[in-house]
């Protein structure tokens, strides 16, 4: 009977070692004010909706007739959009924001993150901007949500760019370590309360062509914004609401120019995806990036916005 008390032994020492590492990780939310001072210095400003205080940028001539709205991926915040609108900003009106659960905006109160609530989210906001008709530009979640919102309201579109965009089905298996984690049902109670910085690093630097490029203050933004109120669970409710390429039969509805842009060294929405977009869409242009990732713009915000400009240019 000794094994049997070798292994009783060794899952007490497994569950010591287990419990070490959730007190090690620990990390408590960090509320509004916390944040603000780092995060949300001046453009940024503040803009009550649907129950939440928005984090919003919106820069340049108010006189542009149609304002380039610039829309984050899943678990980011505005601040990936930082190259382009400090360069798009000086000739046109530029808005990016923080979306429902994510960076500085905080949790939906209705716990809703499916595509609807994000495409009729959007479009309350640019009533509440008085912006009638846009550019918009997306990148992952937030093109899926570009796209979508073009489907649902056409006339309030005039152009689309889509960087590696949401749309056609995926393999979970594809996702950064910390986004498997948060799909994790089965530690949810612990995984609301723990965030491992060296966990942040690895997903940030998985969606980089060029890991290299990912410096400590990125991980430190990603890693303190994620600890924002309630985004962790948000985080969570999001994977479970996801229907990633359940609506893609809609892509063909879409009359508008779009350019496609593709980090072809993106490890969760692969290249192959980048044609199915100009097979599916009626006027397309397809841009391959092939030493970027996932998050283009933010990796390399001259190169992807040389083609933005091309492309808004015609």
């Amino acid at each position: 009977m000794n094994w049997i008390k070798r292994i009783w032994w060794a899952l007490i020492a497994l569950g010591f070692l287990s419990a070490g590492g959730v007190w090690a990780t620990w990390q408590p939310d960090k509320q509004l004010g916390e944040l603000v001072a780092r995060w949300a210095p001046e453009p940024s400003t503040f803009l009550e909706l649907d129950g939440m205080q928005v984090h919003v940028r919106d820069t340049g001539p108010r006189n542009d007739p149609t304002p380039i709205v610039l829309i984050h991926g899943m678990a980011s915040s505005l601040h990936t959009w930082e190259g382009w609108q400090t360069d798009l900003q000086k000739h046109r009106r530029v808005i990016s924001f923080d979306l429902p659960g994510f960076g500085l905006t905080g949790p939906s109160p209705q716990s809703d993150y499916r595509i609807d609530s994000y495409t009729r989210f959007l479009l309350r906001l640019l009533d509440s901007l008085g912006v009638q008709r846009v550019i918009l530009v997306g990148n992952a979640l937030g093109g899926e949500i570009a796209w979508q919102t073009t489907v649902l309201a056409p006339e309030r579109v005039s152009k689309l760019v889509l960087i590696n965009s949401d749309g056609y089905p995926q393999s979970a298996l594809s996702m950064p370590l910390g986004f498997q984690m948060a799909g994790a049902r089965g530690w949810r109670w612990v995984a609301e309360r723990i965030l491992p910085k060296a966990v942040v690093a690895s997903t940030v630097r998985g969606v980089y062509g060029d890991p290299s490029k990912v410096t400590p203050e990125k991980i430190d933004r990603y890693y303190q914004l994620n600890l924002r109120v309630g985004n962790r669970k948000a985080l969570f409710l999001r994977m479970d609401q996801a229907q990633i390429g359940y609506s893609a039969n809609l892509i063909r509805r879409i009359q508008q120019p779009t350019l496609v842009l593709w980090g072809d060294k993106d490890q969760m929405n692969p290249p192959e995806h980048a044609p199915y977009f100009c097979r599916d869409l009626v006027r397309c242009k397809l841009v391959h990036l092939p030493e970027l990732g996932h998050i283009p713009q933010e990796e390399d915000p001259v190169a992807t916005l040389a083609a933005a400009r091309a492309f808004l240019a015609r």
